[in-house]
């Protein structure tokens, strides 16, 4: 499976260098009326693929992190539930009577 990832990786790098390769141009955004902005077009769609990118990513860690946080103080919840209980009795320990039931067994064939 690592393979396969390593592979989708390469042909993803390789088909964004070509794409930069051959879109190597300037473009000029009209940020207001006197402002002018000349950047090169990859650049550009990197800036607005990070914009989109980042505020769910963001969103993405903090539940995460709150689902985690969560999980353990749930998971406190219940060691402490379980310290604070009292054990049961254990079970007797006398033996039982008659051995192992096997010196009931005649010899001679085999039947009690």
């Amino acid at each position: 499976m690592k393979i396969i990832r390593s592979v989708l990786w390469v042909v993803i790098i390789v088909a964004l260098a070509l794409f930069t390769a051959f879109n190597w141009t300037a473009v000029d955004i009209r940020i207001w009326e006197g402002l002018v902005l000349e950047t090169k077009l990859p650049v550009l769609i990197l800036v607005a693929f990070l914009l989109g990118y980042g505020p769910m990513w963001l969103t993405h860690r903090t539940t995460v992190w709150r689902l985690k946080r969560r999980i353990s103080s749930l998971e406190a919840s219940q060691r402490s539930l379980i310290a604070s209980q009292t054990p049961a009795e254990p079970a007797s320990t006398r033996p039982v009577s008659g051995g192992t039931g096997l010196d009931s067994i005649d010899t001679k064939d085999g039947r009690p």
